[in-house]
């Protein structure tokens, strides 16, 4: 059997889709491994979850740090010892520097929760409702320097029913992420996807 690709994984809160990458994970035969998780803030609940799964964390504030290109050379650092070959951002909520996705462009993918290129940035499902859609969804796409702008990877698609609320377009489209972002993660290890 090949080498299993060794992901990290970037959150800020509860990390769901973290979960749902360990999860997947735990199949021997899937084709990458999650060997470390890294937040922005000590007190995310994915840290937890990370550590009684036996998986490295680490954490540091960007407040701590004189500016975001400093930050981000602490979380390349991090990167680097754990011997990362693919970042995945799940609900990372900082905006990285163009010189950590230089280093990371090809390797680094993100999930975002609507149909990329409609309704980049926060709320996405609140941007959906207002403007009528029909459908919505998720998107694992590449990280570029712009954001929630680089190439698609694989979506997942759910109806917006006249009767949707933020909460529960949140929740339907959760659960696409939690199966759309072990789906496409594989295809990026097994080199099925790759950028440019």
């Amino acid at each position: 059997m090949t080498t299993r690709k060794r992901v990290a994984v970037l959150i800020s809160g509860r990390g769901s889709n973290m979960a749902a990458l360990v999860e997947a994970a735990r199949d021997p035969d899937y084709p990458a491994e999650i060997i470390g998780v890294f937040s922005n803030k000590a007190e995310a609940a994915g840290l937890d979850f990370a550590r009684a799964n036996g998986i490295a964390t680490a954490s540091a504030s960007h407040r701590d740090f004189s500016d975001r290109a400093a930050f981000d050379t602490e979380i390349d650092r991090v990167l680097t010892g754990w011997q990362a070959d693919i970042v995945c951002l799940a609900g990372f909520m900082r905006i990285l520097s163009l010189g950590f996705v230089t280093r990371w462009q090809g390797r680094m993918i993100n999930i975002h929760p609507s149909l990329l290129p409609l309704y980049k940035g926060l709320d996405t499902h609140g941007q959906a409702l207002a403007a009528g859609a029909t459908e919505h969804g998720c998107t694992v796409h590449w990280v570029t320097p712009a954001l929630d702008d680089g190439p698609t990877i694989a979506q997942a698609r759910i109806p917006v029913y006249p009767d949707d609320t933020r909460e529960t377009l949140t929740q339907r489209v959760l659960v696409e992420e939690h199966r759309l972002y072990p789906a496409a993660l594989a295809m990026v290890a097994r080199g099925e996807a790759r950028l440019g």
